[in-house]
């Protein structure tokens, strides 16, 4: 990349400050959104505390000029409701961990914190909708509704959903890297019984919706159709990060959680009603319209993969990355960690030719923060993705990037990131 390929592409942006009252450098991205319903916005890494910031200031603008209705997180249902009163003011700035758990308090924290104050300011608080399966991937955390729910319309289900409970409160943990090897310590017996009673949960609440239904009512019905569908991509995900730790993951086998967070979103969508138009916060690696790869291999085909080709050009995705020489990374394992992983700043290559991450730098502007628009700007076909980078055409997978010239650990992490 020489200096010129991306001349006159790049907007430096003013500030990283999400309480700046000035927005104005933020207006070339209203040509990327446009009229679209749905708009990602990115991030390269977790725990990043610039991509936070930057997070924060590009949720203002959709929602105060662009006129986004609802805030999607990448979350579990149950998860973004247990925070959704917190957001609107009850109890005290503190409650926030008891209220979140480790993993969503590290990816999430300054980002809700930051929402709660925002929302001081508004008549109507910003609420999160949580579209992904829970971040711990457990599967109480959306089976216990069901059950309440199974008890009221099909009562004679009650030994069977007794054992299902059962079998899955042994799955627990912070994060995947402790719930999946508690999935695995069952036993291939006891772990194809769980499949096969949450398959016969699922195909009989089903085909049953209108005795259910004119047992509850049609939104009790969705939502605990909703909660069994999520609970079934957990089970599948289990088994497939289990896997994966293990060295023998089938290629693209992560793409069911994507699959099941794309459906999410169109189901808030289709419930939202005609006016609704969704900021989606979410990695870079989901947002993202064309598959995964890394090195030349399938990871998965990502949410936005899906959004895409069922959207159009009303789903729209804006990628964060960065020019800094470390990034915080995840360190797997970690004992004693309560999501089984530790975190440390560790130091990156150079960004590769033909990445955006080289071609900011090229054109001398490595040290801003810049938001370039893809569209029309000259072909790349990579970004930095955690410590690691995806190959991929740029302008197919995002609309734009904001790159920031740091990437430091966010104060929010509870599980240790080194200097």
């Amino acid at each position: 990349m020489t200096s010129r390929s991306l001349s006159g592409h790049p907007t430096v942006l003013s500030t990283l400050d999400p309480d700046d009252p000035v927005l104005d450098d933020l207006e070339p991205l209203r040509g990327v959104v446009s009229d679209a319903q749905v708009v990602g916005v990115g991030e390269g890494a977790h725990f990043v505390r610039e991509f936070t910031l930057a997070r924060a200031r590009l949720l203002r603008f959709l929602l105060e000029r662009c006129g986004f209705t609802d805030v999607a997180f990448e979350l579990g249902s149950a998860q973004a409701t247990a925070v959704n009163d917190w957001l609107a003011g009850d109890g005290d700035e503190a409650d926030l961990p008891q209220l979140a758990g480790p993993l969503t308090l590290g990816v999430f924290g300054e980002l809700l914190r930051w929402l709660r104050r925002y929302n001081r300011s508004r008549s109507r608080p910003v609420q999160i909708v949580g579209i992904d399966l829970p971040n711990t991937l457990t599967l109480r955390p959306d089976l216990d509704p069901v059950a309440d729910y199974l008890r009221l319309v099909d009562p004679d289900l009650d030994d069977l959903v007794a054992g299902v409970l059962r079998v899955a409160g042994e799955i627990t943990g912070g994060s995947a890297v402790v719930s999946a090897p508690a999935w695995a310590a069952l036993g291939p017996a006891v772990q194809d019984s769980l499949t096969a009673s949450l398959s016969r949960l699922s195909t009989r609440l089903r085909a049953l919706e209108p005795l259910y239904v004119s047992r509850s009512d049609q939104h009790r019905y969705d939502t605990a159709r909703r909660h069994l569908e999520a609970a079934c991509h957990t089970d599948y995900m289990l088994r497939a990060m289990n896997d994966l730790f293990a060295g023998a993951g089938l290629p693209g086998d992560t793409s069911a959680r994507d699959h099941y967070m794309a459906l999410a979103v169109r189901w808030h969508l289709a419930r939202a009603g005609s006016g609704a138009r969704v900021v989606l916060v979410a990695h870079n690696n989901h947002l993202q319209k064309t598959p995964v790869t890394f090195d030349g291999h399938l990871a998965g085909l990502p949410m936005g993969h899906y959004l895409g080709r069922d959207l159009g050009p009303r789903y729209r995705a804006v990628a964060l990355t960065h020019t800094d020489g470390r990034v915080p990374e995840m360190i797997v394992p970690v004992e004693g960690s309560p999501v089984g992983f530790g975190l440390d700043l560790v130091s990156l290559d150079a960004p590769a030719p033909g990445s955006v991450e080289g071609a900011l730098l090229d054109a001398g502007l490595g040290g801003a923060v810049t938001l370039t628009d893809l569209r029309s700007c000259p072909p790349l076909d990579r970004i930095r993705s955690q410590s690691a980078g995806v190959d991929t055409p740029l302008h197919e997978a995002f609309d734009a990037v904001l790159c920031t010239p740091t990437a430091t650990a966010d104060s929010s992490t509870m599980f240790g990131a080194s200097s």
